[in-house]
């Protein structure tokens, strides 16, 4: 947690942008420093300093610093991206873990294709199946890569979404659109 704004006596940066005087109790202080000015202005951009000062005040004291770091992630993410927020950033990380999941799959592919016409017929069988050993050519998949990652997005024909991240400049990595 962030040291309260009266140990310097300088306003927390929500009393500082909303300009009034940050009090000895102020809510907002030990979440809110006066070095991050750009977390709370965000955070009352998107969701309003009333409607934080109600959460904040229905949550217990150990729950708020979860519940501000939350509030000033989301709100970054939409101010990045005002349609989609952080969605829009999951959507983009699971269509490239799924890319990453198909390069892997034709690279294992790949290897045990080699590894298969490297051997003769006699000792394929000893290649696939040695209990005591590891396969030669073991199949890799990434943890999590499962029904998720495998259905198609929603939308335009089940092509992509659409979802335009300002980090992507309407890119995917290979230089497509996306």
């Amino acid at each position: 947690m962030a040291s309260s704004s009266n140990t310097y006596n300088s306003p927390c940066a929500a009393c500082k942008f909303l300009r009034r005087k940050c009090m000895p109790g102020c809510i907002f202080a030990p979440y809110f420093p006066p070095e991050e000015p750009h977390k709370f202005a965000n955070v009352h951009k998107i969701f309003g300093a009333s409607n934080v000062t109600k959460l904040l005040n229905e949550l217990l004291p150990h729950q708020r610093e979860d519940a501000v770091n939350s509030l000033a992630y989301e709100a970054e993410a939409r101010v990045r991206d005002p349609v989609y927020g952080c969605v829009g950033a999951i959507s983009y990380l699971q269509r490239q873990v799924h890319r990453l999941q198909k390069e892997l799959d034709a690279a294992n592919a790949d290897l045990v294709h080699y590894g298969l016409s490297t051997s003769t017929p006699s000792n394929v069988v000893d290649l696939v199946f040695q209990p005591q050993q590891q396969p030669l050519n073991p199949v890799y998949r990434l943890p999590g890569a499962s029904p998720v990652m495998n259905q198609q997005p929603r939308g335009n024909g089940g092509g992509s979404c659409g979802t335009f991240l300002p980090w992507s400049h309407g890119h995917d990595q290979q230089g497509g659109n996306m």
